[in-house]
């Protein structure tokens, strides 16, 4: 795996496992500024496009992962996703949340590059993005 897929993956772990108390806000958060960010540049079907093969693709290790409805709106599924997280202990729910987040990106990567995946992290997230600085982010 190449150096830059790994401190992504990285940061997309201390993202989603700041706060053990909140991983499903967090997570959701996390996807609703990533949406925000892609939804302008790709539009709705092809964040929908991404998000849906991201789940199910994760869904295989995590079969409890709130299912897609490939007719709603993504952002209208994060509260499924945040239901789905919420009903897990932390260990669970932060391993399929980083799961879910770092084949998304993955399978992003895989169309756009990293270098392009990852300025679009940095967009979305600032400047705790994964792969942007070695800063770390509090656990």
């Amino acid at each position: 795996m190449a150096p830059n897929n790994n401190q992504r993956h990285q940061r997309i772990t201390r993202l989603v496992t700041q706060r053990r108390d909140l991983v499903a806000q967090v997570s959701i958060d996390l996807w609703q500024r990533l949406a925000s960010e892609l939804v302008s540049i790709i539009g709705e079907g092809g964040f929908q496009s991404l998000f849906s093969r991201s789940v199910q693709l994760t869904s295989l290790a995590y079969p409890w992962i709130a299912p897609v409805h490939v007719w709603l709106p993504a952002k209208a599924q994060f509260p499924d996703l945040q239901a789905s997280l919420a009903e897990h202990e932390f260990i669970e729910a932060s391993e399929a949340s980083v799961s879910l987040l770092v084949t998304f990106s993955d399978v992003l990567a895989a169309l756009i590059g990293d270098t392009l995946t990852n300025s679009i992290l940095t967009s979305a997230w600032g400047d705790e993005a994964p792969g942007v600085s070695d800063k770390e982010v509090p656990i």
